[in-house]
């Protein structure tokens, strides 16, 4: 048992509790509040001074699938030889004893939703995974699969466009995942009739059963399944809104093309970068679009970031948009509270900043329930601070992963 005290406790969902207490057991808060008695047995660690959050998520990255220091031969985060691939799954690439996963713990970024890149139309299946040391990644998994990553734009119009394939063009993009989700549509339509079929042939073989010693006849012929396709097979909880569709997008006609493609499939779908979302901030806040915003810190590497702003957090949270800050980053994910800083000096309220990069990620990738506030039943997630965690000489003191000091100054 644990117990940190006397400490400025920033919950997030329930407010802030100055001197408060947070009562830890077997990797979860079992209490947190003000005048709270600590039980004997418990180890305590006096936060006086201190500020205390929950650990940071960053709910998109490449930690680990893209090894960090290490140049392209050891970098798994591409399957560049096929534009649709989501059979692919993060999980069986990432490595959990990279070195930026120390660097992120230390940082106080304690969950991550991590995967392949953008340079497929479909990339394949992201992971939300914990910081923690470990040497399996089987134990530190919150949610497999946690996305399915698409993206259109730049990046695979140029990657199959230099092969002299499609896609080579924005229009050759939307066509060829449009067709991609096709034949999902009508793949689940076969195993929809397999199983029709088969719950009729279970019926018709126990009546045959029944009455075969007073009657002659042949025996039901069971109904063929359709033949496996790990392609359609991994989009089937995508098109049946089962599974997070997240869209690499960072111009404005992108974003809108991936929300006709997503509404015409009925997807379940978050907007990923959102560049130029400051540009239909009006129609991502009528819909109800959930944007996965940055990274901020970035340099305008291709054509399509000309327009790139520090302002665009800001501009969005203010329309209503509900954003998570992301750095989209292996090693550089540690940045996170310097990111959510830039937002709050270029217009973003302070508050919705610190939600964005804690709770929303969280209820973004759909792991609320256990991580991203301070509240009695939840992982024991937190990281202790020097200071305001917006101000850019604060420092992080200690960091704990389901109740255990991962990290101390």
């Amino acid at each position: 048992m644990l117990a940190i005290i006397n400490g400025k406790i920033l919950t997030i969902t329930k407010g802030v509790i100055d001197k408060g207490t947070i009562i830890i057991e077997k990797g979860r808060i079992v209490k947190i509040g003000k005048g709270i008695k600590v039980p004997k047995k418990a180890k305590v660690i006096n936060a006086k001074g201190k500020v205390i959050m929950p650990g940071m998520i960053d709910a998109h990255c490449h930690t680990g699938i893209f090894a960090d220091g290490v140049g392209w031969k050891e970098s798994d985060g591409n399957e560049m030889t096929d534009p649709i691939t989501p059979q692919l799954r993060a999980i069986d690439a990432i490595h959990p004893e990279d070195i930026a996963f120390q660097d992120l713990r230390e940082a106080g970024v304690t969950t991550i939703n991590t995967g392949p890149g953008s340079g497929n139309l479909i990339g394949g299946q992201f992971v939300c995974m914990k910081t923690k040391k470990t040497n399996s990644i089987e134990k530190v998994i919150i949610k497999q699969p946690s996305a399915m990553k698409m993206a259109l734009g730049e990046n695979p119009k140029s990657v199959y466009g230099a092969n002299k394939r499609m896609p080579s063009t924005r229009m050759g993009n939307a066509a060829v995942l449009r067709n991609a989700l096709v034949e999902a549509v009508e793949y689940n339509e076969k195993l929809k009739k397999f199983k029709d079929s088969n719950k009729e042939y279970k019926k018709k073989l126990k009546d045959w059963e029944k009455s075969k010693k007073k009657k002659k006849g042949d025996k039901p012929k069971a109904p063929e399944p359709p033949a496996r396709n790990l392609k359609h097979e991994a989009l089937v909880p995508v098109i049946e809104g089962k599974m997070r569709a997240m869209i690499h997008c960072h111009r404005a006609d992108d974003i809108i093309t991936a929300i006709r493609i997503a509404e015409e499939f009925k997807m379940y779908f978050s907007i990923e970068h959102c560049t130029e979302g400051f540009k239909i901030a009006d129609i991502l806040a009528k819909k109800k679009i959930a944007c996965v915003v940055g990274p901020i810190f970035f340099s305008r590497s291709k054509y399509e970031l000309r327009e790139m702003t520090p302002e665009n957090p800001a501009i969005l949270s203010k329309a209503g948009v509900k954003i998570a800050i992301q750095t989209d980053e292996m090693s550089a994910v540690k940045y996170m509270l310097l990111n959510a800083g830039v937002a709050v000096k270029y217009g973003m309220d302070e508050k919705e900043a610190l939600k964005a990069i804690t709770i929303y990620p969280a209820e973004i990738i759909g792991v609320e329930k256990r991580v991203g506030s301070l509240e009695k039943g939840k992982d024991a997630d937190i990281i202790i601070l020097s200071g305001n965690p917006m101000d850019y000489k604060t420092r992080v003191e200690m960091v704990l992963i389901d109740g255990e000091i991962e990290y101390k100054r």
